[in-house]
């Protein structure tokens, strides 16, 4: 997978954009609307930052499943977020992990600032 496909993949995703809050080589994604909008996705030269579930217990599934592929995201980590290698996960896992971090994301969004075209299966 390479870091290109994978932010069009992203920009896919209703409601998605790109932000660089920080002045960074490498942008963010965000779902919502301007400074209510939410990052579901840290993009990188040679990984993705995904929210990869609501706890860490649940997110260290993935450092078990690819060790040394996959690793706790800095600062954030404690919440859920995991670092993707794009070279050391198959793309279908970095897809799917990166559209589990869209939904963990929307849905925490409030009612009225998730994006036309979700839908959360209700």
């Amino acid at each position: 997978m390479d870091v290109g496909t994978l932010q069009e993949h992203c920009l896919a995703k209703p409601g998605a954009w790109l932000d660089d809050p920080w002045g960074h080589l490498w942008p963010v994604v965000k779902v919502g609307e301007g400074e209510r909008g939410r990052i579901f996705a840290f993009l990188g030269a040679t990984s993705v930052g995904v929210k990869a579930a609501r706890s860490r217990e649940v997110a260290d599934a993935w450092l078990a499943r690819y060790p040394g592929a996959a690793r706790v995201m800095a600062y954030i980590g404690r919440s859920g977020w995991n670092d993707l290698a794009l070279d050391g996960i198959p793309d279908d896992d970095l897809l799917e992990a990166v559209d589990t971090s869209y939904d963990l994301v929307v849905v925490g969004l409030p009612l009225r600032h998730r994006p036309p075209g979700w839908d959360d299966g209700r």
